[in-house]
This record gives C-alpha cells, structure tokens and sequence, in this order.
C-alpha cells in the first residue's frame, strides 16, 4: 500500500512540476475541499431550471424539454466530429467508431420523434405554436455546424446554384446560395423572412468562420484525404453510409412526419411558425442532402428519399 502511495505521490509531484505549481499547496487543498455530488457535477438545478414556458399549456413542457434535449445531442455529436477533424494520425478504426457513435446520436434522435408526435395534444400545440412565431427549429444553430462540420460546402448548397460555385467562391458567396437559404426566402422577391434576418444576424458571422475552420477538416473530406486502401475499408464506408442516411434521410423523415401530423390536422394545411415552405424544405427528396455523394450509387442517389431508403444496402 505505502509503495503505490508513493508511486502516486511521485506522479503529482511530476505532475506539478511540471506546470510550475507546488504539489504540496495542491494536497493541502484537499483538506478543506468538499466531497463531488451528482447533482453538482451534472449541475441539475441549473439543467431543470432552464424551461420557461409562454403559456399556460401543460404539453408546451415536452415541446421546450424535447428541443433541448436535442440541442444537447447535437452537441454531443459535434464534440466527437472534432474529434475526428483535428486527429493528424487518424486511422480507420477510430474513424469508424466516432461515425458510430455520431449514427447512434443520430438514431436516438429519429427514434425520439414519437415522443413528440405521440406526446402533445394537437389541440395544445395549434395554441402554443402561436406565441413561437418567428421561431422555428430551422435556427438551430448547431444543427447547421453539424452540416458544414459532415460535408464538403458544395453539397449543401441549393442544387440549381452548384454549377457556379467552387472551392475558389468566396465562403459569404456560398452561404447566401446554401440550400436553406431558399425556406427563409420569399421565392418571387427573393426578400429575407423575419425568420433568417434574425438567424442571420445572430450566427452568420459565427457561420463563417466555421465553414472556413471545416472547409477541409469536414468528414467527407478527412475520408477522402485518407490512402485508396483506407477508403475502401468496409466497416468505414459502412459506417458513413449509415450515418448519411441516418442524418439526411430517417432523422429527416421522423421530423417531418411529426410536424405532419399536426400543421396537417385540420381541414387545412397550415405553415411552420417561421412562414418556411416546411414540406419542399424538409423532405429529402427535394433537397436531397447527401453528405458523402461518392459512397452511392447512381440509383441510390436518384432515389434519395424517395421510398425512405430503409433498406438500403450493407457493402460486403
């Protein structure tokens, strides 16, 4: 017992030298310090805390609690991309099992949607919804950094400009042409809604500076700049596959068939509480977002979100 004592010891000690610190003020300070609780390390109070509601409707609760618990997976799968766009030395295997982590994020969020399909009464909802307007789920910001952080930019750019830009357009030219540009604007004046002024001016300059620090450290781009063996690794290909379709097409489909459910429940259709086209913008079939378009073949691509590729092929 003494001898791993003072194996530990001599650890802290290295440790503090190190950085220039006494070792002995550390271990004094232990003294006096207090025992770590869960609900101090997971800072509960301030997590449940963190739900205001703007009406007196009970479901408007699971409404705001599910976007959060979202927004907290969204940040979890953004810390394990940057795991994979800052690593010199990747390797397939790490690779691999990120994407699998980020795909199972991204499984838990498709799975979820029932909990808000089937756990608010439309009637609450048609009444919450009103006082959200402008808001909508289309500003969420860490959802677009995951998009710039998958993918190289031309791929999530609208399909009818794609032809005009290049790596050599400017990184502002390119965002205004990116293809959810297109559901914050009015198609005939091409006039911002209220819904992008307001997402625009509190994240594009943040968006720029992402697309720059991704522009070649996204994933499709870290994949393609790994050795030809490298890329043809099944279990890697595998796993980019299931996440692109994960993320584009079933996490995709679920939110739109919940948000079906209910701007379709009444005698008639009814738009997203930011005024987006929410059918043409969100269905894949239209904007066929595709973040590694080369792990496809060409009758997987052109029916991209077509029949929901559930089934779509496991290379072997």
């Amino acid at each position: 017992m003494n001898q791993k004592r003072n194996e530990l010891l001599d650890k802290l000690q290295q440790k503090y030298d190190e950085i220039g610190q006494n070792v002995d003020v550390h271990l004094e300070g232990l003294l006096h310090s207090t025992p770590i609780t869960y609900w101090d390390y997971v800072q509960t109070d301030a997590l449940l805390n963190l739900q205001t509601k703007r009406t007196n409707l009970p479901d408007e609760m699971v409404f705001i609690m599910y976007h959060q618990v979202n927004e907290l997976l969204f940040k979890m799968i953004l810390w394990e991309i940057e795991q994979v766009a800052f690593n010199k030395n990747i390797t397939t295997t790490f690779f691999a099992t990120r994407l699998g982590r980020i795909s199972r994020y991204f499984d838990m969020l498709a799975s979820s949607f029932n909990v808000m399909g089937d756990g608010m009464e439309v009637e609450q909802y048609m009444k919450f919804r009103n006082t959200l307007t402008p808001a909508s789920g289309f500003q969420s910001a860490q959802y677009r950094m995951i998009e710039f952080a998958s993918t190289e930019l031309i791929n999530l750019i609208d399909i009818r400009f794609r032809k005009t830009i290049d790596r050599d357009t400017p990184f502002k030219h390119a965002y205004d042409h990116l293809y959810w540009q297109a559901a914050g604007k009015n198609h005939e004046t091409g006039e911002k809604s209220t819904l992008l002024t307001l997402f625009e001016e509190r994240y594009m300059d943040d968006f720029i500076v992402f697309m720059q620090t991704y522009n070649t450290l996204n994933l499709y781009s870290k994949f393609q700049s790994l050795p030809e063996a490298d890329q043809q690794n099944v279990e890697l290909r595998n796993a980019m596959r299931h996440y692109d379709h994960t993320v584009n097409v079933r996490w995709v489909m679920a939110h739109y068939d919940a948000a079906g459910k209910y701007l379709n429940s009444g005698d008639t259709e009814v738009e997203a509480t930011g005024g987006s086209d929410w059918q043409k913008y969100m269905h894949p079939k239209y904007q066929k977002r595709i973040f590694f378009p080369s792990l496809w073949s060409e009758n997987e691509l052109q029916n991209w979100g077509v029949d929901n590729l559930e089934s779509y092929a496991i290379l072997d």
